[in-house]
Parts: structure tokens; sequence; C-alpha cells
């Protein structure tokens, strides 16, 4: 099983619609799933799922050619069932806009924001798969079709550098911990 996830904002559902058509992939959206079995539950503005019962039901359905797409990937595979595994990466300024315009509520933008700052979903999937089954992308300046080519080329096994993303050096340089961390 192939593995596109990362923050929300990032552009997975974008990318991976294209991806699985093109490397005739099934793709699997861990949300879709989530809503059509029932196992989430509604809480301040956001969906609470029930991990260990998602994390059945996507082992039962998935196979060596699907695509699992998703922020909560890391948390529904294990480490054999993943042959490699892409974490989309934006800049925390960018996706600020882009939950904005999600009208997502406060609390849920700042924890989304702060997981991206700190590279949480990357570190997640890093531990558990891999770093050598584990490659980022950075989509905040690049188009989709550049997008696309570099996680074919890595899905391929073909050799290319993933990006080196720092969005906490960035957020410091700028003096900006607080508008993101305002605990």
């Amino acid at each position: 099983m192939k593995i596109i996830t990362g923050n929300p904002g990032t552009g997975k559902h974008t990318v991976a619609k294209i991806i699985a058509k093109k490397l005739n992939l099934d793709m699997i959206d861990i949300n879709r799933v989530a809503i059509d079995e029932g196992i989430f539950e509604k809480r301040d503005g956001t969906l609470d799922v029930d991990i260990n019962r998602l994390k059945r039901i996507i082992t039962r359905n998935a196979s060596k050619n699907s695509l699992l797409i998703g922020h909560l990937a890391p948390y529904l595979v294990s480490r054999n069932n993943v042959e490699s595994a892409i974490v989309l990466r934006r800049n925390p300024y960018k996706l600020q806009s882009v939950y904005k315009k999600r009208k997502y509520g406060s609390k849920k933008a700042i924890e989304n924001l702060g997981s991206e700052i700190l590279g949480i979903t990357y570190y997640d999937v890093v531990k558990k798969i891999g770093r050598n089954k584990t490659f980022q992308v950075d989509t905040s300046n690049k188009s989709i079709s550049i997008v696309i080519k570099r996680i074919q080329a890595f899905f391929l096994g073909g050799k290319t550098q993933e990006d080196d993303v720092d969005w906490l050096g960035l957020v410091l340089k700028k003096g900006d911990l607080k508008r993101f961390f305002p605990y």
C-alpha cells in the first residue's frame, strides 16, 4: 500500500486523485470511510474518529494496490503493510488563509497549524514506517504537476531529493511564535 498524508489543506486529495489514475491505484479516502461507516462523532466543529475501528476496516479493505489518503494514515497502518508514504507539507502562513476560507474554528486552525509547524505528521510517519519509506514534499509554491511528478518518481522508486522543511525556523525568524502557539 502507498500513502499520501499531511495536515488538512496541504493538497492530499487534489494530488491523490491524479496519482491514483496515473498509477492505476485503488484510492481509499480515510475521511470517506469514516463517514460511510458511521464511526465518528461531531465535537467542537471537528470529527472525532474511532481509530481502532477505522484501522480494522482499512486493514481489511486495503491491498498492495491501494493508495490510502488522509491525515490519519500514520495511525491506521503497520510498517509491514506500507510500501511508501508521501507527507505533503505547506507553509503555515499559506495554510492559515486556507483554514480561514474553510471557516475552521480558531481551536481547530491553531491545532492544525501547530502540527504543521512542528512537523508532527512527518515525524509520526517516519516513526511508524521508517525514514527510507517516507518522503516529504513542500506544496507551498509548487504547481500540481510538479508535485505529481515528484510523488510519482518516489512511488516508482526513482531517485529524487525530498524537500527540506523547517516551518518552526521560519516562524521563529519572523517572531511569530505566539501567533501560532497562543497558549
